[in-house]
């Protein structure tokens, strides 16, 4: 590096290096040195104990100069530029400082008695031989680490001369390169000549051929016009062929000449597709000609030409032609039907639709190679044709009801039945496995309300229409008319109900989920048809009350209305959906016993208005006198309950029993009048034999219109009887507990009113027979017993006669 060359260094036995803090502090990098630098500090101590007393003298005097000099000599020294740390460190300082601890502290325990002081002189010498073998180790590791050094600086002086020589002979390859590219430069002339005589050469051999190219583009055009597709393929890979010869050695030239060929290509393939999408009526008229189409779009895909061209893909647009030809064929042109023409075009399809599969089996793919899977590609365009034309149709305006419920019932059983989809004539080829539905759930749904909606507004019509007909005849002048055996009918509840039914059977054509909810359609019409039938009596019973519209026949046409109830009862049955609970019912089951309650209300208040004028004079003197009254009232009530007849069971039963109660109920209501009280015993025996002889009248009566003995109420006539019939008013108490037990809903007000009828009651009597009421716990009503007292109205007693708990206390 110096200009000198330096000689390597003779090789020497190599020394082991000591690391430089271990040299300075006696650290973790060597444990001998930091015995060795313990051995310095122990010396110092030696120095400062040869100068000192004996421990019975003065401290020790401070160290002297020549104690510093003597540590001095004794440190290893350190060479300029070395990486150790200084003594400015603090580790240093923290280690000399434990060092000349440690070393005080061992010539403190050594040296502590005067007769050790005497091998003081031993131990100096032996530190001395110490310090020198230590001092001799360093040396030698300095030594070794200056003889690496020079070794170093030779090694480096060797490796620039060698880059100085690799420098000047790359100066001189680049010289030589450059005068190389300037003779290249004046060669390029000439290159270019070359080139352009080997184009001229090729061109003179290829010229007859290029000259016949516009004639052979011409032909071939005729070729294509005359449908000769193979022909004309052949011609048109002559001419690619020679395009791709001239290409090459021309360098990527494209010459005029073959300008025409692209235009003359894309001619051919829009051949292809033609015929590709004609593929059903080219089987059956000229197959040779879908036959070529296909063959050439399969000779075209295996084609790989050298020129940079785009590919055409003739094998794609074939089968996209078969796909787009069949779907123009039955669904090209937009469906827009006529309400109610539906049905016939998916009839037009029920037939069209197999034929043509049967035609592509059979036809269309013995043209076509195996992969082209003629048969699945048949199917599967149709039904996607299908699918997408059905869904512009649902996109469209809503359909009717009929159209709605057809195309459900086309969907969902004719096209997947086995007329269409499901014939077994279709082989696993076809693949209608794998088919989507054809309709969504969605449209299905959609379709679905859409019909429910349409049927629940017609049959909400329907219904209304047969209400109003069925109001028009109540104000007839004759009365309603009868079925063979008597009864009052009407063709109303058939009607309804014939309805309701045909709908919900024809919906279980379709589906499940559509006849379910006709089912739920159907009970909310019939509810609403009951609350309307219902309001309608309402308004005809106000009017033939109140005399705006008298009815000749008004009792009849609501006996009528009975049968209807008891018809529709019957027969709602038939609307609950199979496997429903009968839950889904109640509605209708509670309107439907609501029209027979209004009806019967109506019935009984009409009975009521007949049988009131006749109770006015009941208790009466006459009344003990004479059976009249009761005669009259069970003449007009025998009278009124004529028709009852007419009534199917169980309806009739519940409007006599309805009946008997009512007439029961005025009575008890006459007894409870106070308009009779009794002057002796001989009236009140009279009045308890009357009460007797109409009980048993009673009876008697309702037995002959056929009520049932056990479900008559006339029985409490008699249990008045005996209260008033007792002789001795001091059992009073027990007649009026036993009254109290068969007829809980006796209160005070009815037992004072029968005690007034009486007449022989004392004040103190009349309470002890009261207060029988309140002894014991309320009983409880007798089975299969109704309230009578807890209806009839009783008059307010004196308080004299009132018992101090009492409600009218």
């Amino acid at each position: 590096m110096l200009g000198c060359r330096l000689e390597p260094p003779r090789p020497r036995e190599p020394v082991k290096r000591i690391p430089c803090f271990a040299l300075r502090t006696g650290g973790e990098g060597h444990p001998q040195g930091q015995r060795v630098f313990s051995k310095e500090k122990e010396l110092d101590a030696w120095s400062s104990l040869a100068l000192a007393p004996t421990p019975t003298s003065s401290p020790a005097p401070p160290r002297t100069a020549m104690d510093s000099a003597t540590k001095d000599e004794m440190q290893p020294s350190i060479p300029p530029g070395s990486s150790c740390p200084g003594p400015e460190w603090p580790e240093q300082e923290r280690a000399e400082q434990l060092a000349r601890g440690a070393a005080l502290k061992w010539a403190s325990g050594i040296f502590y008695r005067p007769e050790q002081l005497a091998r003081l002189s031993q131990y100096r010498s032996r530190e001395v031989q110490r310090t020198c073998s230590l001092e001799a180790r360093i040396k030698s590791v300095v030594q070794s680490y200056l003889e690496g050094v020079k070794i170093g600086v030779w090694q480096l002086a060797q490796a620039s001369e060698a880059l100085q020589a690799a420098r000047e002979a790359l100066g001189q390859a680049h010289g030589l390169l450059q005068d190389l590219a300037e003779t290249t430069q004046t060669l390029k002339p000439l290159r270019e000549q070359v080139a352009q005589h080997k184009q001229l050469q090729v061109l003179s051999q290829l010229l007859p051929r290029l000259w016949a190219v516009p004639a052979a583009v011409a032909h071939t055009r005729t070729l294509i016009d005359a449908q000769q597709l193979l022909e004309a393929y052949a011609c048109l890979r002559e001419l690619e062929q020679l395009q791709e010869e001239t290409w090459a050695p021309l360098g990527g030239l494209e010459l005029p000449v073959f300008e025409a060929l692209g235009p003359l290509a894309e001619a051919l393939g829009q051949a292809v597709e033609v015929a590709a999408g004609a593929a059903g009526q080219l089987a059956r008229e000229d197959p040779a000609l879908l036959v070529a189409a296909v063959r050439i779009a399969e000779v075209d895909a295996g084609y790989t030409p050298s020129l940079e061209l785009t590919p055409r893909d003739w094998r794609q647009r074939c089968l996209q032609a078969l796909q787009e030809g069949l779907e123009r064929t039955h669904f090209g042109t937009p469906l827009l039907l006529e309400p109610g023409a539906l049905k016939g075009w998916l009839e037009a399809l029920r037939v069209a639709l197999p034929a043509e599969l049967a035609t592509a089996e059979a036809l269309v793919a013995p043209c076509c190679p195996p992969h082209y899977k003629v048969v699945q590609l048949w199917t599967h365009t149709l039904h996607h044709g299908l699918r997408r034309c059905l869904q512009q149709l649902l996109e469209g305006p809503e359909l009717g009801a009929s159209d709605a419920f057809t195309l459900l019932h086309w969907a969902l059983h004719v096209y997947q039945g086995p007329e269409m989809m499901g014939s077994l004539e279709l082989g696993p080829e076809a693949d209608v496995s794998q088919l989507e539905p054809l309709l969504t759930l969605e449209n299905i749904e959609q379709l679905e309300a859409t019909f429910v909606a349409q049927i629940q507004a017609n049959v909400a019509q329907w219904l209304q229409n047969a209400l109003d007909g069925e109001v028009a005849e109540w104000n007839r002048e004759q009365e309603p008319g009868t079925d063979s055996s008597g009864f009052y009918h009407s063709p109303m509840p058939a009607i309804v109900l014939q309805i309701l039914e045909e709908n919900i059977r024809v919906t279980s054509l379709v589906s499940e989920s559509l006849q379910q909810r006709m089912h739920a359609m159907a009970l909310s019409e019939l509810g609403t048809f009951l609350r309307s039938f219902s309001d309608a009596l309402i308004r005809f019973s106000r009017d033939h009350v109140r005399g705006e519209a008298m009815a000749p026949h008004y009792v009849p046409y609501l006996l009528a209305t009975l049968n209807h109830q008891s018809a529709l009862s019957s027969s709602v049955s038939v609307l609950q959906p199979d496997g429903v609970a009968s839950g889904a019912l109640a509605p209708v089951e509670a309107a439907l016993d609501e029209l027979q309650r209004r009806v019967c209300r109506l019935v009984l208040e009409a009975l009521l208005a007949e049988l009131q004028p006749l109770f006015t004079a009941l208790p009466s003197r006459r009344w003990l006198s004479s059976p009249e009254l009761l005669d009259d009232v069970c003449k007009r009530t025998e009278r009124f309950c004529q028709d009852f007849r007419r009534v199917r069971n169980p309806a009739v039963q519940l409007l006599l029993a309805e009946a008997e109660r009512t007439v029961v109920l005025q009575y008890l209501r006459a007894l409870m009048q106070g308009r009779l009280v009794c002057r002796g015993a001989d009236e009140r025996t009279r009045a308890a034999e009357r009460l007797q002889h109409d009980a048993a009248q009673l009876r008697e009566l309702f037995l002959g219109l056929g009520l049932e003995e056990s479900v008559q109420c006339a029985p409490v006539l008699l249990a008045l009887r005996d209260l008033l019939n007792l002789r001795d008013p001091m059992l009073l108490g027990l007649e009026v507990a036993g009254l109290r037990q068969k007829f809980p809903d006796v209160s005070e007000d009815h037992v004072s009113a029968l005690l007034d009828l009486r007449g022989d009651v004392s004040r103190e009597q009349r309470l002890a027979a009261l207060s029988s009421l309140q002894a014991g716990p309320q009983p409880s009503p007798p089975a299969g017993r109704r309230a009578l007292f807890s209806l009839v109205p009783a008059p307010t007693p004196t308080l004299s006669s009132c018992l101090p708990s009492g409600p009218c206390a």
